[in-house]
């Protein structure tokens, strides 16, 4: 018991002289192996996915698809002659339970396509298992992050066109005003909000870039309503006289 007791205190004191390296804190582990992954997308090499993702891996893509193991590798491969580009690994988060870790992060991509400059970013959820070849990942979704479109500039004239009251129901009746030389749109009993245009008869409102807002018109060129766009599915809200 004393032997064991001395090389025991022996290890420690060899930690904190300097002389052996503590084991690497988990986040780091994955953080680094979550951007060798990423560098790996850039040079179209698979050989880093084939290692890292877990035989029994699902990847959930920003366009719902789901993907394997062997799928996702497969896809992996060199990007086109014109387009290049890097993606990092930012506001990385890992919470660690035992054998098992959920990391969060920002994939911010930079990317040249036919020298056109373009700037996306994912936020990424992982679930990593600890194996006895190391952290594999087993679960990755992946979301785009959206952000608002280009607004243009509407003259007084056109903008006045939007000014009024519109209902979606009895209780529910949507404002659209000018002020401060712009938009503004107020549902009954919710905050004002700024309204911008995207095109003519098309406003969306800063911070929801889900939503638009795409506006009707009828024979006599007079808006009649708009229809609250979000994707596919619209809320048609009818103008007030």
């Amino acid at each position: 018991m004393r032997k064991e007791l001395s090389i025991a205190a022996g290890l420690v004191a060899a930690v904190l002289s300097g002389r052996m390296p503590a084991a690497e804190d988990v986040s780091a582990i994955l953080e680094r192996q979550t951007q060798s992954m990423l560098d790996a997308i850039s040079a179209g090499s698979s050989t880093i996915w084939d290692r890292y993702l877990d035989p029994e891996a699902v990847y959930t893509a920003e366009d719902g698809t789901v993907s394997t193991k062997a799928q996702l590798v497969e896809q992996i491969k060199p990007l086109p002659q014109g387009v290049s580009g890097e993606l990092k690994a930012t506001d990385f988060r890992a919470t660690v339970l035992g054998d098992v870790a959920l990391a969060t992060y920002v994939a911010d991509e930079h990317e040249v396509f036919y020298g056109h400059q373009l700037h996306c970013q994912y936020r990424t959820t992982d679930t990593w298992r600890k194996t006895s070849d190391g952290w594999r990942l087993i679960g990755s979704q992946v979301l785009a992050l959206r952000t608002d479109p280009p607004a243009i500039t509407l003259s007084g004239q056109q903008m006045a066109e939007y000014v009024g009251h519109y209902t979606l129901g009895p209780t529910k009746v949507y404002e659209v005003r000018m002020k401060d030389g712009g938009l503004e749109g107020q549902e009954s009993g919710r905050p004002a909000e700024v309204l911008r245009a995207e095109l003519a008869d098309l406003l969306f409102v800063p911070g929801k870039p889900r939503y638009r807002k795409v506006f009707q018109r009828g024979p006599g060129g007079r808006i009649t309503g708009f229809a609250e766009r979000r994707e596919a599915w619209d809320l048609v809200w009818m103008r007030l006289p």
